[in-house]
Formats: C-alpha cells, structure tokens, sequence
C-alpha cells in the first residue's frame, strides 16, 4: 500500500532545484544522520515533458548568453532517483534469479567473458591494463538498480538486495571488489569505517586516473553501489579524498567537476552534502563560480554575483568550459602534498563524514598497517 500510495503522488522533478534538497535544512544544529534523502519527497513537481538526453547532457549546460553555466539537469535527476530508490521503478518481467547475488557467491562468472569473482579477486589486483581496457566486470562488480551498458549484466531488484545484505561471503567479496578498484585508482582503504588514503602508487595512478575520463563514470556507479550494499559509510571518506585531490592538492583537477556534479550527491544524508560542499566551497577559486550552493539567500552578504564560467579558449565550445580553478603547479607529483598555488589550510579531518552513518565492516577483508 505505501509503495501504491508513493507512486500516486511522485512526479517528475522538472528543474535541478527541484532535485536537490541539500539546502533545504541548512543550520549546524540540524547536521545529524535524520535528514537522509529517502521516500519521495514532499514538494512535487508537474511531469518534466521533454526527454532527458543522454551523455551529452551530462555536459555543463549554459544559458542564452553562453557566458553563465548551469548545473547539469541530467545528472541532478539521475542522482535524485538514486537518493530516493528509483521512485516508480518498476521489478525487471524476468524472474529474478539473484544473478548478482549468484556471481558474488562464486556460483557463476560474469558474462560475456566467462570469469569467476574469485579469479578477479585473486588474479586482476595490480593488473591495470586489464581494469583499464575491459568494459564489462564493472557493472557486475558493483550492479545498481539501474541498466548499464553491458546488457548481460542484471539489475538489483529490492528482494536481492535484501538477500545480498545477509549473505556475509558476498558482502566480504564485495567490500574486497571495492579495494581492488581502489588500488586501481591509487588509493588504500584505512579501517573498519571507510577511511581511505593515497596509496604508495598514487603519482602513477592519479596521473593516469586525471587523464583518463570514463572512469569517472565507473566511480559515480561504484559510489551507487556502495549505497545500495550496505556502506553508504563509505561513500564520504572517499567523496572528501577525491575532492581534495581535485580542489586543493591540484592532482586530479580534471575530475572536479564530476565529483561536484556527481559524486557529492550520490551521498543520501544531507548534512554530509552539505559539510562537502562547504569544504569546496570554502577552497573553490574564484569563489562567485561555485554552482552547488548554498542558495544565495542563504550565503552571506558580499558573496558576489551568481556562477559565471568562461568557455574554453580553444574552440569556444561550451561542453568543454572549464572552470577557473587556482592555477596549479605543474611539477606537484613528488611527496608531500604536490598541493597547488593558493591551498593552504586546504586539508582537514574526515571525522565528521563518519558520524551517524553506520556501515557494516567484513573483518576478513586485508588492511596494512
């Protein structure tokens, strides 16, 4: 009855306001793990009437003039839907024969390649050619409740998910599927909360992760995932690193956008958007061209004018604007930081993305000292 219900009053959010309720309780006394997004909400909106598109409109979006960029609808509704579990999402006609769950268990491989969990487990670790050029273990690795573009892989449904969750050996694999990609992108997983820092190969891997873009699309689905597994925890320790990386340490600054646009709002609670986007806020050079807020009613008086982004001077087209970071140091690879001009006091703790948002931890997944 309550999903009936639910169905009959959602509507299609019709502009990025609509989908982005980060804002909506904006007081420090109120940063508590409560407010997550989830349910539908209450402030609907009529249908949206046009088609989405699809990659392309994950572009930056710009008004008439060309001059102020918009933030991306596309990617507010996606990520809206996500939050709220896939409102009017309808169970796949197939029977569900937990395919996710089955893989994870080691009972069948992943299809087209024919390739156990445990061989990619065991086998693929440091193997970066491999991880970089095969495009069809990431949607098996970390399946949603979405289609991805490997049509062999299925979709979670509510019922697999709820088994997934009480199987200890899938969440074990699962939770050592999620270190093995983070040795790929150069980066080590700390402790039991999700903690994460730079691996001993981060200057290799972060040059290769900011030079090659589509694995961003493979982090905003392994953050999904993560959210629908059982460590929605995880998600912010490494949504905060990334964001450091790209913001202030000046060493994976091609992938700002995405974490703003993306990766910030795969994150369900509220209060933890907020403390990340106050964080990039604080750091976002020139300060007038921050897009994610807060509303300007809510930021203080002399905070300057509303986003504006220059196109790219080269070509002047606006899919590929960039925005007008801090100019990095080109030689900031070595220990140390390799922070850019202009980044000091740039870091601080992630203890307070920990708080209130608890995540089972598999003991048996290996942590190095």
């Amino acid at each position: 009855m309550g999903n009936l219900i639910g169905s009959l009053r959602y509507k299609e959010p019709s502009t990025v306001e609509e989908c982005d309720s980060t804002w909506e309780s904006d007081s420090e006394c109120d940063e508590h793990p409560g407010d997550e997004d989830s349910g539908i909400s209450e402030c609907v909106s009529p249908p949206e009437t046009e088609r989405c598109g699809e990659l392309a409109d994950m572009s930056p979006q710009f008004s008439d003039s060309d001059t102020k960029m918009k933030r991306s609808f596309y990617a507010a509704k996606d990520l809206y839907k996500y939050r709220h579990s896939y409102p009017n999402y309808k169970e796949p006609r197939l029977p569900n024969d937990y395919r996710n769950l089955r893989f994870y268990l080691n009972k069948i491989p992943l299809i087209p390649d024919v390739i156990f969990i445990e061989e990619i487990l065991t086998k693929w670790k440091g193997d970066y050619d491999k991880l970089e050029h095969n495009h069809t273990y990431i949607q098996w690795l970390f399946p949603l409740r979405e289609q991805g573009l490997n049509l062999y892989a299925q979709e979670l449904t509510q019922e697999e998910i709820k088994e997934f969750l009480s199987t200890r050996e899938a969440k074990r694999r699962f939770l050592l599927a999620y270190t093995l990609m983070l040795d790929f992108y150069g980066i080590k997983l700390l402790d039991k909360i999700g903690n994460v820092t730079r691996a001993s190969n981060w200057q290799e891997r972060f040059q290769h992760l900011n030079e090659s873009q589509h694995n961003y699309l493979r982090i905003t689905r392994i953050l999904k995932s993560l959210g629908e597994l059982g460590f929605e925890a995880f998600k912010a320790p490494l949504v905060r690193l990334l964001l450091d990386e790209a913001l202030c340490r000046g060493t994976l600054p091609n992938m700002l956008h995405s974490i703003l646009e993306y990766y910030v709002y795969t994150i369900r609670p509220r209060s933890l958007r907020r403390s990340l986007l106050r964080y990039a806020r604080q750091h976002y050079q020139p300060a007038n061209t921050f897009l994610w807020g807060p509303p300007a009613r809510r930021r203080g008086a002399g905070a300057g004018p509303g986003p504006i982004l220059e196109r790219e001077r080269s070509g002047g087209d606006p899919h590929r604007a960039r925005n007008l970071l801090t100019k990095q140091d080109s030689g900031g690879w070595g220990d140390g930081g390799g922070e850019g001009k202009g980044t000091k006091g740039c870091t601080a703790s992630t203890k307070s993305l920990q708080e209130g948002v608890k995540g089972e931890y598999i003991e048996t997944v290996p942590l190095e000292d």
